[in-house]
């Protein structure tokens, strides 16, 4: 008896499965099923804006199938419409040495998107300047709790899966399927990892009920694509 052969016909089982897209900028029939929309279509700019001005910065583009941070000072995008609990899924792709950053429930109105939205840390974890704080790592709740394992981050010029999923203030940040960090904002601890943090004084921080994504300009070529949210009731 080969014991091997009902393992793999499960393994091809679930790599055929419809649960999931295969192909970038698309859903699957489950997933719409589940409440997904996609954020990005991959030939448009559609559903996005500047944070501080309507326009999109020029150095934003609908490039190869993904949304591009072409060239610096182009400001940070972020989605129309705001959002309250979700998920988000997507794909990012750093360049050497690059440092991004994907901003949720922000405000429009404030001098940056981070001071009243978390961060989940875009980074190529091994050439980055800023990669000597586990909690600035790839995948961390940026600069709160405890840090994301360095090794979960794929190298520059690799495409990386992320998820955020946010109840609350509770949120969780996901690295190619592994939990990298999570934290309960509200709660005792997690205001006094805040107040432990550079945003102890920002007063308007992790305190909005609905926000905007925002994609960060910090003036590093960085990639995104696949970007997917479903709203938690």
């Amino acid at each position: 008896m080969n014991l091997r052969t009902p393992l793999f016909a499960l393994v091809v089982a679930v790599a055929a499965s419809p649960l999931f897209a295969v192909e970038p900028n698309t859903l699957s029939a489950a997933e719409k099923s589940a409440g997904w929309k996609l954020l990005f279509d991959g030939t448009s700019l559609a559903g996005w804006r500047g944070y501080k001005t309507e326009p999109v910065g020029a150095g934003w583009k609908a490039q190869d199938g993904a949304l591009v941070l072409t060239a610096p000072k182009a400001g940070d995008i972020v989605t129309a419409a705001e959002y309250g609990d979700f998920e988000l899924s997507f794909e990012w792709n750093i360049s050497e040495g690059g440092n991004s950053g994907v901003i949720y429930r922000a405000g429009l109105g404030d001098s940056a998107p981070h001071r009243t939205g978390p961060e989940y840390q875009v980074l190529d974890n091994a050439k980055a300047t800023d990669n000597k704080l586990d909690n600035h790592l790839a995948g961390s709740l940026y600069d709160l709790g405890k840090g994301a394992p360095r090794e979960l981050a794929k190298p520059a010029g690799q495409w990386n899966a992320s998820r955020i999923v946010v109840r609350g203030w509770k949120v969780e940040h996901w690295l190619n399927g592994t939990k990298a960090a999570a934290a309960d904002l509200a709660s005792p601890e997690g205001k006094a990892l805040i107040a432990a943090s550079k945003f102890k004084a920002v007063p308007k921080f992790a305190t909005l009920a609905r926000g905007h994504i925002a994609f960060q300009d910090h003036g590093n070529v960085v990639s995104y694509r696949s970007i997917k949210i479903r709203e938690l009731k």
